[in-house]
């Protein structure tokens, strides 16, 4: 089982890390295993819906071609799209740029009953900035500390947050993007400003380091999930929000027919 980062860690984020814990079962045994994590988060998400007083927002980071995209199809589509959405955060638009860098993220929040997963989110407003030293000395410090008080505040009013950063090695990652280029339905998916990014390795690595030190909190936990192999990515992020879901436990309310009706039966 994957663990918290706590602010007093080492954060591995070198390739090495990136490989599959030993001891994870494989094959049949983890498929069946992954199977059944969706069938219980499936139900988890009924009784969420069903209750209507709490939400959860799951939050995805990773480098390009860390495998968020494919988490979001092997596992959430466990969700019923009635009570899920899915937001990929790309560049700012200009009116979003009009607003403070969290104004979008707040809209994107799950309501009571419902669950939201970010795809890339408010994060990317301290990592990039951060390597392109577009911000940085007290106005980042204080970033990373809004960022904590604004998912904080969530936390306090019934928004559970947990949040999966998705590491890839180098080697994967160049893999995973030759087979991009390589295939005329993948291609679009392909962009330029990832080989950028890719010639600025360490200083991303760095960036990722201090916003998963930074931002690790009790009510918003990071984890961090190696993800050269696939299908151990998704075992590992299944059984936190398994453990998640369990922490969480919603019921349906408690009614019985005559709080409904006055006779307790359709006339």
């Amino acid at each position: 089982m994957l663990k918290p980062v706590t602010s007093d860690d080492h954060i591995a984020l070198g390739d090495d890390d990136a490989r599959p814990p030993r001891r994870l079962p494989s094959g049949a045994e983890r498929d069946r295993e992954i199977a059944s994590s969706r069938k219980a988060l499936t139900a988890f998400q009924e009784r969420l819906y069903a209750e209507g007083t709490r939400g959860l927002l799951v939050v995805l980071q990773g480098r390009s071609a860390s495998g968020k995209d494919g988490i979001v199809r092997k596992l959430f589509t466990a969700f019923s799209p009635q009570g899920c959405t899915v937001t990929s955060f790309k560049a700012p638009t200009g009116a979003e740029l009009r607003h403070d860098y969290l104004w979008r993220i707040h809209a994107a929040v799950p309501s009571f009953g419902a669950i939201a997963v970010f795809n890339r989110s408010h994060y990317e407003d301290v990592i990039m900035p951060r390597v392109l030293g577009t911000v940085k000395g007290a106005a980042l410090e204080r970033r990373y500390e809004q960022i904590n008080e604004f998912e904080r505040m969530l936390d306090e009013n019934g928004v559970r947050v947990v949040k999966f950063m998705l590491h890839v090695s180098r080697a994967t990652q160049r893999e995973r993007m030759q087979k991009r280029l390589a295939n005329p339905d993948k291609r679009w998916k392909f962009d330029e400003h990832d080989l950028t990014e890719r010639d600025r390795w360490d200083e991303y690595t760095e960036a990722y380091r201090a916003a998963l030190s930074r931002c690790s909190t009790p009510h918003a936990p990071w984890y961090v999930v190696p993800g050269d192999d696939k299908r151990a990515r998704d075992l590992l992020v299944a059984r936190v929000m398994v453990r998640v879901a369990k922490e969480m436990a919603p019921d349906f309310p408690d009614l019985h027919p005559s709080d409904l009706t006055k006779s307790g039966e359709i006339p």
